[in-house]
């Protein structure tokens, strides 16, 4: 599907490709820049994305990666939509900042939500942030409503002391599906129809980071998909970021923080992100108690008829960005 905007002087959406990286980074870190600037936070400048995070977002994506071109051929707005089983998010999404006010936004955010509805989801969400009203009150006339909030949460932790983390990438050849086949049950049991298999066999692939597994016997009782590569493109490996987490109590998900934060310890990070969803919040206490302050706060907002599922018991973390 290609179609001219009118009045804008955009086509598109096409299917965003590696080699639109360079554009989609210039883009996103222009525009989330102009829109610091407008809030009235003058200096901030928001640096580029690490490409390889990048590249994840695009193959996570696939056909939803979207972008719209000017008449010059160059990226004028880019939507990336997510599709995780029955769960469907945007994100990143962005428009230049000389086409804002003419329409591209909506449209956009409408291209990608009837992409995400045609493929079946029951869950269409995005995150934005919370101290815009301008961002809630566009997003809310496009047909989206106020959810939780995912606060985003961070500890110090000693780089001693922590025992042998277990992990999928070492888990032998021969056992590696049966552990996938596990995951997609643990995250299945908790939330029907959820699926993280792309995300974490990805982020193994691409070498973001690993998955940490908690085992009872024979049971896996809960996983964490974290990522250790930097997350700007001009910093360093100094945090490990928890993308997806999955536990069936709250012993395991106990157990699974301490085996995000044993596998961080194994190569020398201290700081673990971890992006906490506020409708568990005894996860939020539990975190609290451990030692993690609020850093960050997201509002998720779900589209009408599109509502979030939550676990009715046990922890279900999904990041809603990348």
């Amino acid at each position: 599907m290609r179609a001219w905007l009118p009045d804008t002087g955009v086509i598109g959406p096409e299917r965003a490709t590696e080699r639109d990286i360079d554009a989609l980074n210039r883009v996103f870190a222009e525009s989330f820049t102009d829109r610091y600037r407008r809030d009235g936070l003058i200096g901030v400048r928001v640096p580029q994305l690490n490409p390889l995070v990048w590249r994840y977002a695009l193959l996570d994506a696939g056909e939803g990666a979207m972008v719209w071109r000017d008449e010059h051929g160059e990226i004028a707005a880019f939507n990336v939509a997510h599709q995780a089983g029955l769960e469907g998010w945007m994100g990143p999404l962005a428009v230049r900042p000389d086409r804002q006010g003419t329409g591209v936004g909506k449209a956009i955010v409408h291209t990608a939500a009837d992409w995400l509805i045609d493929r079946g989801v029951t869950t269409l969400g995005l995150e934005t942030m919370p101290r815009t009203p301008e961002n809630i009150g566009f997003y809310a006339r496009l047909g989206f409503a106020p959810g939780f909030l995912t606060v985003t949460l961070t500890n110090e932790i000693a780089t001693r002391g922590h025992p042998a983390p277990v992990l999928l990438s070492r888990c032998a050849p021969s056992e590696k599906e049966a552990t996938m086949e596990a995951a997609r049950r643990l995250v299945g049991d908790l939330v029907p129809g959820i699926d993280f298999s792309r995300e974490i066999l990805l982020t193994a692939e691409l070498g973001l980071g690993d998955t940490s597994l908690v085992e009872a016997g024979s049971t896996l009782d809960a996983l964490a998909v974290w990522h250790s590569a930097p997350l700007a493109d001009t910093r360093t490996r100094d945090e490990v970021r928890v993308l997806k987490l999955a536990a069936r109590t709250d012993a395991a998900f106990d157990a699974a923080i301490a085996a995000v934060e044993a596998a961080a310890a194994k190569v020398g990070i201290r700081r673990i992100a971890m992006r906490c969803q506020s409708r568990y919040s005894e996860a939020f206490r539990r975190l609290i108690a451990r030692g993690y302050r609020v850093r960050w706060t997201d509002l998720r907002m779900t589209y009408a008829g599109y509502p979030e599922r939550h676990a009715s018991r046990g922890v279900l973390f999904s990041n809603w960005e990348i």
